[in-house]
């Protein structure tokens, strides 16, 4: 029924979508044919070596993320003919481990232009990996034409920061604001009830409100305050500084620049969060003087991660036992999804396969969810069960959010681990239920009928709702979230009401999750992996796979091409930065679009309206 609250908008659109789709495809497989014929000539080039002395170059392009998915053709008209870019964090968290140990690597070079989104707790987990390869002596040198907030955190984890002269270090801090419809829903004659245990509970509020609850304030405070310690924290200590300089700088940036005589450069320079200035060509000059050039001598001499990680992982030695990595990325849903978005029977079906793989000894949940169906994510929490009851050990890891519905799959683990910046938590449940009986009114649509008992065609969007039916949702939330309670009682081992006390829908940092009992360990991907492995007790000696939904012959080409491509050097377009327009168009059609996803059978729904920053 929640999804009936926007069809009426996307009706006409959505026939528009479907004819352009057709004509989109026909274009996207005349040039596919055509790409062939390029790309096919790289399958029968030789394996690429690494040659001796190279620095590893880690330039990140688009999103980071925990599993990479197919773009469409109409995304990437959307997109203006360019993908997007997406990075598997756990690629790239490979490639340096395994640089730090490796002879031929004796640098870490970063490039952060392209990076334009990952997640604070995702950019930590990288951010980590490069300073233990910093640990093992070599030299990490990064730079940045200009640094978004995000760009800058990961760029420093290097010894050397540069910035190009007519750049800037755009350190602003954290902030989250909504937008809230009542107003226009009220214009329109449109009634949302909203069903919900917890004060914290805010997903419902951009339907039934114009501003932001003073609860929902204050949370959100505590938590930005939480997450915004955590970045200062780390940029102060890399950049030896005092975490009170750089809230002056954020907090006084207008000085700084004025300061500067309005150069945003030197303003980041006087406040010591960069070592250099260095156009293009001084940049390079100086990674051949650290690093050394390449035969033509035209550049350093470095190997993109990607044709790294190809080439490291052809020579490892291949193991009998296997630990799975299951991924849950996005939203949770009812029935069958494709990768990025997390359909309870497709996970239930990857789970059952890989607890009856006999190769498999141990399974790692990686969850970057703000949760959805509450159906949905039991189906898939039982499946966890079952398999830690035939004897495979489960293991969550919490990547940039795994809240609400996220928090419920995780409590079918033997242990939870989270980064400190993961949004976890908002344990909690509501339904929102869509009522358009006024403005068919006002359109002179009357509705009449008869029906056999009171709830009879209660749940009928172009009715008014009954008070008995009201009731009846109430209930059913009331019990909803009782249960949710028992299930985390029961896996954190704690009692209803303790859980109750950190529940209510409030969402928590994974740092104040962990002191809070709701997380186990503290730690990333690989410390989830390694955990995993010990508790089935197969040492080092095991591989790391992992299983995905069955995709498209069309998915599976368009993914080999692309990686083909990559692996042998081909410039791929690179994305462009969303302009503010389409930024603001994207805000206000996301809730729209994430409605039309909801399917719950029940329309009972564990969400947490939060993103990670």
């Amino acid at each position: 029924m929640i999804r009936s609250l926007f069809r009426f908008i996307f009706s006409t659109l959505r026939l528009f979508v479907r004819t352009l789709d057709f004509v989109v495809r026909g274009l996207f497989y005349a040039a596919l044919i055509f790409g062939i014929g390029m790309v096919v000539a790289f399958f029968f080039r030789p394996e690429p070596d690494i040659p001796a002395d190279s620095a590893l170059l880690l330039r990140p392009s688009g999103s980071l993320v925990e599993q990479a998915v197919f773009d469409q053709p109409l995304d990437l008209l959307a997109a203006g003919g360019t993908p997007a870019g997406q990075n598997a964090l756990a690629d790239l968290l490979e490639a340096i481990r395994l640089a730090k140990d490796d002879a031929r690597i004796n640098a870490l070079v970063i490039e952060t232009d392209q990076l334009l989104a990952g997640g604070f707790s995702k950019l930590g987990e990288l951010r980590a990996a490069i300073l233990d390869f910093k640990a093992s002596g070599k030299p990490v040198l990064a730079r940045g034409e200009r640094f978004t907030q995000g760009q800058y955190y990961l760029a420093t984890a290097a010894d050397e920061v540069h910035l190009s002269p007519d750049g800037f270090v755009l350190l602003h801090g954290l902030s989250r604001y909504g937008t809230y419809f009542k107003d226009a829903l009220d214009s329109l004659g449109v009634k949302v009830h909203v069903f919900r245990v917890g004060e914290y509970k805010s997903f419902s509020e951009p339907f039934t409100r114009n501003d932001m609850s003073e609860e929902d304030r204050a949370s959100s405070r505590d938590l930005l305050d939480g997450l915004w310690s955590l970045l200062r924290d780390d940029v102060a200590a890399a950049r030896k500084l005092a975490p009170e300089a750089v809230d002056a700088h954020v907090n006084n940036y207008r000085d700084a620049l004025a300061a500067a005589g309005g150069d945003a450069a030197l303003a980041a320079r006087n406040a010591g969060l960069v070592d250099r200035f260095s156009t293009r060509d001084e940049w390079r000059a100086r990674l051949i003087e650290r690093v050394g050039a390449n035969p033509a001598g035209t550049d350093a001499r470095m190997v993109d991660a990607g044709h790294y990680l190809a080439v490291a992982r052809g020579g490892r030695p291949r193991h009998d036992a296997q630990v799975a990595v299951l991924v849950a990325q996005g939203a949770i849903v009812d029935g069958r999804e494709p990768a990025g978005v997390v359909g309870g029977d497709t996970f239930a079906e990857l789970i059952r396969a890989a607890r009856e793989d006999e190769q498999i000894k141990a399974l790692v949940l990686r969850i970057d969810s703000p949760g959805g169906s509450a159906w949905a994510s039991e189906v898939i929490r039982r499946e966890l069960e079952l398999t830690r009851k035939a004897g495979k050990p489960v293991i969550a890891s919490m990547s940039s959010v795994a809240a609400s519905g996220g928090y419920w799959i995780a409590a079918g683990a033997d242990e939870i681990w989270a980064a400190p910046a993961t949004l976890t938590g908002s344990i909690g449940i509501f339904a929102m239920f869509p009522e358009f009986s006024e403005p068919l009114r006002r359109l002179g649509i009357g509705i009449d009928g008869v029906a056999t008992a009171p709830l009879a065609g209660a749940l009928d969007p172009r009715r008014p709702l009954s008070p008995a039916a009201a009731d009846a949702m109430q209930l059913g939330i009331e019990h909803g979230y009782r249960r949710f309670l028992d299930v985390v009682g029961k896996a954190r081992d704690m009692r209803a009401a303790e859980v109750d006390a950190v529940a209510r829908g409030r969402v928590w940092t994974g740092a104040a999750a962990h002191e809070l009992g709701l997380v186990d360990q503290l730690g990333g991907l690989e410390a989830a992996i390694a955990a995993a492995a010990t508790r089935a007790g197969v040492g080092e000696g095991y591989d790391v796979v992992w299983p995905e939904a069955s995709q498209s012959l069309q998915e599976r080409l368009l993914r080999k091409l692309t990686g083909f491509a990559g692996g042998f050097g081909v410039e791929l377009p690179q994305p462009a930065s969303p302009s503010p327009l389409s930024r603001l168009l994207a805000e206000l059609q996301a809730p729209a679009a994430a409605l039309l996803q909801w399917n719950d059978p029940k329309h009972l729904y564990m969400h947490c309206l939060c993103e990670a920053p």
